[in-house]
């Protein structure tokens, strides 16, 4: 099958079909770019979008990324940017393999086409102008046939004529004879133009055109082989990524595989373990019989009459204050914990006429019996646990981290130690470099000059001091931490009740006070050496201590005697500072001078604050 002989008719019509296969290459080449577009965009989407859901350094969520299922999540991010980059080799390969050789080949075939009809056209304006040749001799031939007929059929009349003479008839004659001549002559024209035309058109049709076409037919059917191999590497371009994408999936699969429940599990009692016991049972308490306020074994007065220590159960040792918010834990520390006494009955003679009347006794709420529960057990609050729960109040953290329960703690502290260590090792090596550095310049003067070395050293082991000495502070709160965390074994006896508190001194209450609210757990495990960083402590950390400022001042409406700790006596009429208001418990904090403050109930005293100058507000 030959285009040249099937059709060789179809010029034109083979000029459309021609041009209309290279449009159809031209589409497919729009298409494969806006493929090539699509898997751009996509893998830059998928790439933003594994971008924002990664987690933040130095954050948050960095910590939360220790989890098995979130590191599931982390490398299912970072397969799904490996997957994107696929999609992007994907858009290369199809913009280098199919679009940049389809728009060459195009125009390559374009050339090509134009070529080809070009000669087409040129042998067909041939064959026209032969043909138009053949007509023109044609007409002349046929002209001079009748010109030469017509000069005949002349002479014959004129030859008949008697009337004529001999002259005119010899003139017919010739011109007869001559017209005789161009016919014959424009006959052999017209017979050697039909045989050169007749051999230009068996040319034209069975040489020339078939040739044309045939270039043509080669070419059209190398524009549907190459969109077919285009299409070709068009799949395989996909199928080449395939094992890669399925890599991908697969580690998305392995991810998914490698959560492990029972591990995150452990990783939330880590986390968020805080090492203290749960509470004990709660002791019955009788009111059916008459039960006299007494004072506190705790309190001030107590301590001065020389009761060295005091010995409770182990149930009674139970801690209910891991359950307060914080917002309380200042009162918690500093206020009495027990209800105020009510005014007395009736005012003294000295009271002024027409002078607040006492309330009516009531009963206790359960809130009060509550906090009397939880201050059963005798403490003395040191100026060192009041300015922690300040610093936490203020949101500072303290340096030894006292703030968090002692599980955390622990895993502070150790933190830090390795960190500290770290830093020594990167400064133990920094030294030596600089010694074998040293050593160099003495064996060899001509690199350099030892004593340039001797400023740098200094100082690099001036720096491996300061992170010992730090590195033995936290270390020695480690131990102290780990030294108080009770051991499996002595968990069960401390949950059966086994272990007794003891309270030897003032000194050492506060330190026994780190287990309050503040933030921080701690079992005597050895007195001596809490003596000795107490008192180190103490020293250190109070020396600055400023007093609280005055918000208003007071009068004493009863006489009030002070004998609980934290409390304050005085005497009716007396005018004192008011430094902090009641806080909902019914005590209201006053000073009398620098050195002397305490709690007294806020309805034994009126209260004058500062901004209601206009107003005096009492508490009744």
């Amino acid at each position: 099958m030959s285009w040249g002989t099937e059709l060789w008719d179809q010029f034109d019509n083979l000029e459309k079909h021609t041009q209309w296969g290279i449009d159809i290459l031209e589409k497919y080449i729009k298409f494969v770019k806006e493929r090539t577009e699509i898997e751009l965009n996509y893998a830059k989407q998928l790439r933003n979008l594994s971008k924002k859901y990664q987690p933040k350094k130095n954050s948050k969520e960095e910590e939360e990324y220790k989890y098995t299922a979130c590191k599931a999540f982390l490398s299912t991010l970072n397969e799904m940017n490996d997957y994107a980059g696929q999609h992007e080799v994907i858009s290369e390969n199809m913009t280098s393999q199919i679009t940049v050789d389809l728009m060459r080949y195009v125009q390559e075939l374009k050339q090509e086409r134009k070529s080809n009809f070009h000669d087409g056209r040129k042998a067909q304006q041939h064959i026209e102008t032969c043909w138009k040749q053949l007509e023109s001799s044609k007409r002349r031939f046929e002209r001079d046939c009748k010109e030469a007929d017509r000069a005949q059929q002349y002479f014959e009349k004129m030859d008949a004529d008697i009337n004529v003479t001999k002259a005119d008839v010899e003139k017919a004659r010739q011109q007869a004879q001559i017209r005789h001549q161009m016919a014959e002559d424009s006959k052999a024209d017209y017979s050697s133009t039909l045989q050169r035309f007749n051999q230009e058109q068996w040319e034209y049709y069975h040489t020339h055109i078939p040739n044309i076409f045939q270039k043509i037919q080669e070419m059209e059917e190398r524009r549907i082989v190459r969109i077919g191999e285009s299409m070709k590497t068009y799949a395989e371009v996909d199928r080449q990524v395939i094992p890669i994408i399925g890599k991908c999936l697969d580690g998305i699969v392995k991810a998914a595989e490698s959560i492990n429940q029972k591990n995150d599990s452990q990783l939330v009692v880590e986390a968020y373990k805080s090492g203290f016991e749960p509470p004990g049972d709660i002791e019955f308490e009788d009111y059916t019989q008459p039960m006299k306020r007494t004072v506190s074994d705790n309190s001030l007065s107590s301590a001065k009459e020389g009761k060295p220590e005091l010995k409770f159960g182990g149930k009674s040792r139970g801690k209910l204050w891991p359950f307060i918010k914080k917002n309380k834990l200042m009162s918690l520390l500093t206020s009495p914990h027990q209800p105020p006494p009510p005014p007395p009955a009736s005012a003294s003679p000295s009271a002024v006429p027409n002078g607040p009347q006492s309330p009516k006794q009531q009963k206790e709420p359960l809130s009060h019996r509550f906090n009397e529960f939880m201050t059963s057990k005798p403490k003395i609050h040191c100026f060192r646990s009041l300015k922690r729960g300040l610093s936490l109040k203020l949101g500072a953290t303290p340096e030894d981290f006292s703030n968090l329960p002692p599980e955390q703690r622990r895993k502070k502290l150790q933190q830090k130690v390795d960190d500290l260590n770290k830093e020594i090792q990167k400064e133990t090596d920094q030294r030596d470099a600089i010694t074998k550095m040293k050593d160099v310049y003495l064996k060899n003067p001509q690199m350099g000059d030892p004593a340039s070395l001797d400023h740098k050293l200094t100082e690099v082991t001036q720096n491996i001091e300061k992170l010992r000495l730090e590195t033995q502070k936290f270390e020695a709160w480690l131990a102290e931490v780990e030294g108080r965390l009770p051991a499996r074994s002595e968990q069960a006896r401390r949950q059966s009740g086994m272990y007794d508190g003891q309270t030897h001194q003032a000194v050492t209450n506060c330190a026994q006070d780190r287990e309050s609210p503040d933030g921080s757990y701690t079992e005597e495990q050895s007195q001596e050496r809490e003596l000795k960083v107490l008192a180190t402590d103490f020293d250190d950390e109070f020396d600055d201590e400023e007093p609280l400022p005055a918000i208003g001042t007071c009068k004493a409406l009863y006489t009030f005697e002070g004998q609980n700790e934290g409390t304050i006596s005085v005497i009716e009429g007396e005018m004192l500072s008011v430094i902090e208001e009641d806080k909902g418990d019914g005590w209201t904090r006053i000073r009398r001078s620098e050195d002397e403050e305490g709690y007294v109930p806020t309805s034994y005293v009126e209260v004058y604050l500062d901004k209601n100058a206009k107003g005096a507000k009492t508490y009744i």
